[in-house]
């Protein structure tokens, strides 16, 4: 029996376990320095959401054409004006598109002016009702 020592001293590093005389065989591997080409990590991509404005400012709109579509509340719903559990903002009513920007808060909303014929129901009339007129129309909507 041989010391251990000679043993790690006497083999290659090149050696293969048939080449390595009896006894204890000890084999060393040499660590590529390089990756082998394999798969990539790379290589994915999603489908294109198609996010954006689809009826701009002035053009007119049916019940259910979709206005804007988006993550999360770029822009909010106005005056006939729905919003989907995506934040996608489509038409309710019949009518053209208007853009409407807080000067202050910086919040842009989108209405839907109504054709000729229809009448804004008040809960979404704006400030421009005094609440001395808004005051008989709450108070019928709650005799019903």
């Amino acid at each position: 029996r041989g010391n251990v020592k000679e043993l790690i001293s006497n083999v290659s590093v090149y050696t293969s376990a048939a080449e390595s005389s009896g006894g204890l065989s000890l084999i060393f591997k040499r660590w590529a320095t390089k990756k082998t080409a394999g798969s990539t990590k790379n290589g994915r991509d999603s489908n294109p959401k198609y996010l954006g404005v689809k009826k701009f400012g002035g053009e007119k709109v049916e019940p259910g054409n979709i206005i804007i579509r988006q993550r999360g509340t770029r822009f909010h719903p106005g005056n006939y004006v729905g919003m989907g559990k995506d934040h996608t903002l489509f038409c309710l009513k019949e009518g053209h598109v208007r853009f409407e920007r807080n000067k202050l808060t910086g919040r842009k909303w989108v209405h839907v002016d109504p054709v000729a014929g229809h009448v804004l129901h008040p809960v979404y009339a704006s400030d421009s009702i005094p609440a001395a007129e808004m005051e008989p129309l709450l108070t019928n909507l709650h005799d019903l």
